[in-house]
């Protein structure tokens, strides 16, 4: 018997494994990108299959990669988090609708410290990430945190090494909290990283890996990958002088007042928004399609797939510390962005 459940934790663990690299197994719909939200598009992929009996494969590969791949039109959906812009969308005949909304947070390897025993204000992380703070027991961290014995250890920053939606998210939020940084790093998919110590990750996967590993580290990943690795999170101070730690609530606190029909492609920035319990680093991620698809029977599949997820994939988020879209806002989906959809 023992024997047996061994056999099969062996089977599901080999399966899992397939599933995160992205390689190329038996699938119904294809698609590939974000890795922002790979934890949450392999439930839903899960549960799916399990009720329909169609498949998904979907490349966790990066924002960039996914963008490049539907524009190859390898896949029939292409997935990211920094948002296309309209005119690019006109320009290349696709339309892009949000599919689910999660957070960005701080994560890092500090010995004695846990998640949420550290406070950061984004001013000051900003000046982690350039360099400008290179110790951990640097005064305006000390300051954060009255009564912490802060270490001697050098600041490694973990970034992402591939063109990535996750770092999109981060370095817009860095903007707008520190005209420095907006001036001299900016925000973008890729930047370059200003910090000496910098080390780069591939994928949220790569960095949260690094950042286990490195003493003295500080990243940034999706929330769904600093709980997945038990990595520590520092509470982030908001918009209204609040420090908040990340979760659904926090999440759900900063998407509540969105206005999404008034940007192209439903493209809005989450970042800083007001509130108490408003968490400051929240994006939605993004999906690309075709308007008129080369292959039109996957393009139906696909659009089935999310409103599947719309409809029966909440609670999965919600366990996975994402943020499902409000109702109002998948039918505005269904009835204004899948109707410019060809697949007939």
């Amino acid at each position: 018997m023992n024997t047996k459940r061994t056999l099969l934790k062996s089977a599901a663990a080999a399966a899992l494994a397939t599933l995160a690299m992205g390689s190329a197994i038996a699938a119904d719909i294809t698609g590939a990108g974000a890795t922002f939200p790979f934890p949450i598009y392999a439930k839903w992929a899960e549960a799916y299959k399990a009720a329909t009996g169609t498949g998904l494969n979907y490349q966790s590969i990066g924002s960039s990669g996914g963008i490049r791949q539907i524009r190859a039109k390898t896949v029939a959906f292409g997935a990211s988090d920094a948002p296309v812009k309209g005119e690019d969308l006109d320009k290349d005949g696709m339309v892009q609708f949000p599919a689910i909304i999660g957070g960005t947070v701080p994560v890092f390897n500090l010995e004695g410290f846990g998640k949420g025993e550290l406070n950061v204000t984004g001013p000051v992380l900003a000046e982690m990430f350039m360099g400008k703070i290179s110790k951990w027991n640097d005064p305006k961290l000390a300051a954060l945190n009255p009564g912490k014995k802060l270490p001697d250890t050098t600041i490694t920053v973990v970034h992402r090494a591939d063109g990535s939606g996750t770092t999109f998210n981060w370095t817009d939020y860095l903007s707008s909290v520190s005209k420095d940084w907006a001036d001299s790093v900016g925000k973008g998919a890729a930047v370059k990283w200003p910090a000496p110590t910098s080390v780069g990750g591939k994928g949220n996967e790569g960095v949260a890996a690094n950042v286990s590993r490195v003493k003295g580290s500080l990243g940034y990943v999706e929330y769904a990958y600093a709980k997945k690795n038990n990595i520590p999170v520092m509470a982030l101070q908001n918009k209204n002088g609040k420090f908040v730690m990340p979760d659904d609530a926090t999440f759900a606190a900063a998407a509540a007042g969105a206005d999404w029909s008034k940007a192209p492609g439903m493209g809005i920035s989450l970042v800083n928004q007001p509130g108490d319990a408003a968490y400051p680093v929240v994006t939605a991620s993004f999906i690309l399609m075709y308007k008129e698809p080369t292959n039109k029977a996957e393009s139906a599949e696909v659009l089935k797939f999310f409103d599947w997820a719309f409809k029966n994939g909440k609670q999965h988020a919600i366990d996975l510390d994402y943020v499902p879209l409000p109702d109002k806002l998948t039918n505005e989906i269904r009835t204004k962005v899948w109707s410019q959809i060809n697949n007939k």
